[in-house]
């Protein structure tokens, strides 16, 4: 099986040999910000497939605001673009958890949290320690943290 980050590169080759550029250009800056996160620290690792998602949740979210901020800069163009890329990056992306089996994930997160003696909102840590591996890379953390705060509440 290959890892995420060999399939990236074997996706920009092909990219390249088709002369799609906005692909090729994105899969490029993803694959920088996997490089620069390996050497980044006080010496150079091997990324995980884990790893290499949380990366590209990471240029994800930069697109998705960079759309934001063209949009509201009455840029549409430039908006659109970004969203393309986002679309690129989507497609390496883990399938993003519906709203109900998160739900059920923070359900049964919180009554084992509030077993443990910890209710409403001091048992807002506990809860997210114990959802947090579960949804990694599959659910952005605001919406989870909200809907944690939402379900203690």
């Amino acid at each position: 099986m290959t890892s995420l980050k060999e399939q990236i590169q074997s996706d920009l080759t092909t990219s390249i040999r088709a002369k799609d550029s906005l692909t090729s250009g994105t899969i490029r800056m993803v694959l920088s910000a996997i490089t620069n996160e390996e050497v980044s620290g006080k010496e150079a690792r091997v990324l995980t497939d884990q790893d290499v998602i949380m990366v590209l949740n990471r240029e994800a979210k930069k697109r998705k605001e960079a759309a934001t901020a063209y949009d509201d800069a009455k840029r549409p163009e430039l908006g659109d673009k970004e969203r393309a890329e986002l679309a690129i990056i989507q497609a390496y992306l883990p399938e993003a958890l519906s709203p109900e089996a998160l739900t059920e994930i923070i359900a049964s997160a919180v009554k084992e949290a509030t077993a443990g003696g910890a209710t409403g909102m001091a048992a807002m840590g506990a809860v997210m320690k114990l959802v947090t591996p579960q949804v990694a890379g599959r659910a952005d953390g605001g919406e989870v943290a909200a809907a944690v705060k939402a379900a203690l509440a």
